[in-house]
């Protein structure tokens, strides 16, 4: 036998063996009187592991004539921009686990938990905290991404996931992504992030009530970080799908994401315009269980936050937001919001940051809209706040911290309070203390 075939049969019996996984493995080889000793690498050893822990904490004590309501005053509409979320005590643990081998590729597993996000309830630590079954423990993330497998910067991944989030920085609103169950692969074109996905969620409608399952999916194509010499450009393309009565639903979305300086200044700001329709219309590129539409539904979506910094003690933080109906959206003709928002902080000093944060925001629809006639067609509601934010470092998103605060919500009429959850008269106080930390 030649010697290069001998070679050949011990590398191939030392690893079909299985005899090592984390040593290097020495052997002898003899061909007649000469002897050659060969190192075999196992490719798949691990050469780096570890275990990231990261989290989220927002704790909103309200308090409204003495009692906790289950209402965000209009926020996740973008008519108010205030502290006043509901989640009373939300908490979110994201553990990571990263591992590097020896022929170059990683892997991460990443799993994401939450509890008590949307809740409104103020519990008692007895432990019987389960009889709302709303916003309760869940699992938001579980997947695997694997990079190296098919190239040096590329990465596949499948499970359940968030992909490609942005949100507002004032009305906490996400306005893109894919959240659900999928899969996808990520590479480098051009120097820029390019990928591909598909995701599926099922409606809540037909997980908790047990009707007929009315599956979406989402296939995704984007591209980002594309010079565009004043900032970088991302790209997103979705087209979606829902499964209704053995017939398919369609739609499709697309967004164009401008990442630069804040108007010019010192700053940042993301701007961002989007299109969608049929099945994509919430904003075209905001995907999960609560998609849906026809093909009358068809949907426009600007908008435009960052931060100023203004001076060593002052910051600026802003959103604007325009949302409105080509045709139809949520099934209302006409349907159109918008809102102006802005909070200005000082640092008192490295661990107090004296915020205040006005909003204005609006919302109309042809008549008949939802069921909406008279006063109900057209509201315009005023949100202004003062808060002192005491925090480990007083910059704007200086975190942890807590604050408390003091908002006051003023809709132009009754109908229009009693919209957004206001039960007696057109104004209301708010009276809270919002702790808040990521780790």
């Amino acid at each position: 036998m030649k010697k290069v075939s001998l070679i050949a049969a011990a590398v191939t019996t030392a690893l079909m063996a299985g005899s090592v996984y984390a040593e290097d493995v020495a052997l002898d080889v003899t061909s007649g009187d000469e002897a050659m000793e060969v190192e075999v690498k196992n490719p798949t050893e691990v050469i780096a592991d570890g275990w990231e822990v990261h989290g989220y904490m927002s704790s909103n004590v309200r308090v409204v004539d003495g009692k906790t309501v289950d209402t965000e005053f209009g926020k996740p509409d973008y008519k108010t921009a205030g502290t006043h979320g509901k989640s009373t005590n939300q908490v979110e643990f994201v553990v990571k686990k990263h591992s590097e081998y020896q022929n170059g590729v990683w892997a991460d597993y990443v799993l994401r938990t939450e509890y008590g996000n949307g809740n409104s309830y103020a519990y008692s630590s007895e432990g019987g905290q389960k009889q709302n079954t709303d916003s309760q423990f869940e699992v938001k993330e579980a997947f695997v991404e694997l990079g190296g497998v098919l190239g040096e910067d590329t990465s596949i991944w499948a499970g359940q996931r968030y992909l490609n989030r942005a949100a507002g920085i004032l009305s906490g609103e996400f306005w893109k992504q894919s959240s659900g169950v999928g899969a996808g692969i990520q590479t480098k074109l051009g120097g820029n992030t390019a990928g591909m996905a598909y995701t599926m969620a099922d409606t809540n409608d037909s997980i908790n009530n047990g009707t007929d399952r009315a599956t979406l999916s989402s296939f995704d194509l984007y591209y980002y970080g594309v010079d565009a010499g004043i900032g970088s450009l991302d790209f997103d393309l979705k087209y979606g799908q829902q499964a209704l009565d053995g017939e398919n639903d369609d739609g499709f979305g697309a967004a164009v994401t401008l990442n630069t300086s804040y108007y010019g200044l010192d700053g940042w700001t993301q701007n961002a315009i989007a299109y969608g329709k049929g099945v994509m219309q919430n904003r075209g590129v905001n995907f999960g269980n609560w998609s849906g539409g026809d093909d009358n539904a068809e949907s426009l979506f600007l908008t435009s936050y960052g931060v100023l910094n203004i001076s060593e003690k002052w910051q600026l933080g802003t959103e604007v937001v325009y949302f409105t109906a080509l045709d139809q959206l949520f099934g209302a003709e006409g349907l159109t919001r918008y809102m102006v928002a802005a909070r200005p902080s000082y640092k008192l000093n490295d661990n107090v940051r004296l915020e205040a944060t006005a909003s204005y925001g609006h919302e109309e629809g042809d008549e008949g809209y939802w069921s909406r006639t008279g006063d109900a067609l057209e509201s315009n509601i005023l949100n202004l706040e003062i808060a002192t934010a005491f925090t480990a470092n007083s910059d704007y998103f200086g975190r942890p911290q807590v604050k408390p605060y003091i908002s006051y919500i003023k809709a132009d009429d009754e109908a229009s309070a009693g919209i957004i959850g206001i039960d007696n008269g057109d104004d209301e106080f708010v009276f809270g203390v919002h702790t808040e930390i990521w780790f």
